[in-house]
């Protein structure tokens, strides 16, 4: 029965090969679930997202956690130089090739987020939407997005933070329980898998945390701001090397 898929077990020392797994055999619906399951709302915030790269979006650039790449061909049509598609479960990326154009200057890259197989201050920007949150001690991978980003660069983070706010709670809270779990099931067929992607969301760290975290690895600063309704947050660090950027 396709939804027997053995879904990560949270708390794990390290569930990333398990997580791994669930993507690939996510793969073939994954863009049709998260349509569904955001109502539409996730292209929306994927725009804001790339937006607050700034200049960073034209350079040379990291789609970390990249999936079935949307974040990907967004940045290609804000006039990326290059990008890094970077994601650990291959059967993701592969089913975002096709949506590529003929001679995209993309390279697919599957790698864990905490060990990428980029050079030292290599790229202008990185993004990352929805996926960090599923990766084992993520101050690793908020490290390793320091290390290869250049004076100045850029790390945007569209995510499902924990909720702090009574609203936020309650939305996120109903979203997780009900929403995620049914729809995403009925559409992939692997309850299960959705059921562990709303959990992760209350095991994830808060975005005031997630902030701070960014400075502690190197960024120079951090700021964010929740998205509409306020279920989805972007985070965004800017490294040394570059004059304060206003919020």
């Amino acid at each position: 029965m396709a939804d027997s898929i053995a879904a990560p077990v949270a708390g794990a020392a390290d569930r990333a090969p398990e997580v791994r797994t669930m993507f690939d055999t996510l793969a073939p619906t994954y863009d049709r679930a998260n349509r569904v399951i955001s109502m539409g709302l996730d292209q929306g915030w994927r725009r804001k997202a790339i937006a607050s790269l700034g200049s960073s979006a034209q350079g040379d650039m990291i789609d970390l956690c990249a999936g079935t790449l949307d974040l990907s061909l967004m940045l290609l049509d804000a006039g990326a130089r290059h990008i890094h598609a970077v994601d650990f479960a291959a059967q993701m990326l592969e089913a975002g090739r096709p949506k590529l154009p003929p001679g995209a200057p993309v390279d697919l890259i599957t790698a864990d987020a905490r060990d990428m197989p980029l050079d030292d201050n290599s790229v202008d920007g990185i993004i990352a939407g929805f996926g960090l949150r599923n990766v084992p001690d993520v101050h690793l991978a908020v490290a390793e997005c320091a290390r290869v980003l250049r004076p100045g660069g850029r790390l945007v983070v569209l995510e499902f933070f924990q909720p702090v706010s009574p609203l936020s709670r309650l939305l996120q809270g109903s979203y997780n329980r009900f929403v995620m779990p049914i729809l995403g099931g009925l559409i992939s067929g692997y309850g299960d898998a959705y059921r562990y992607l709303a959990g992760s969301i209350d095991a994830f760290v808060s975005r005031a945390a997630f902030e701070q975290m960014m400075v502690d690895n190197g960024f120079a600063e951090s700021w964010g701001r929740d998205m509409f309704p306020p279920v989805a947050s972007i985070v965004v660090g800017q490294m040394p090397g570059a004059p304060p950027v206003s919020t």
